[in-house]
């Protein structure tokens, strides 16, 4: 279980860091990755308190990840900065 918490981690960012690479959401690096890890996070304790998964762990770290990215509005986010300049 422990290898398999860190792995989660790994993998979120890692899903951060491409989703901010490749366009997809517009928070910047940092921001994204944190957003990532707590979705990681949140699944993984669903994983281990309730039994909920929808596989490996590696799966429910993406899933985690991407979900968590998506539901923080990153087109808000990038109009409020573009209007600032």
């Amino acid at each position: 279980m422990f290898f398999s918490f860190w792995g989660s981690l790994v993998l979120g960012g890692i899903a951060a860091y491409l989703s901010e690479k490749w366009g997809f959401t517009h928070h910047g690096v940092l921001q994204a990755i944190i957003i990532a890890l707590g979705g990681v996070i949140l699944i993984f304790m669903a994983r281990v308190m309730f039994h909920l998964s929808v596989g490996a762990p590696g799966w429910d770290a993406l899933i985690g990840a991407i979900g968590a990215l998506i539901l923080i509005p990153s087109e808000a986010i990038d109009r409020r900065r573009k209007r600032r300049r």
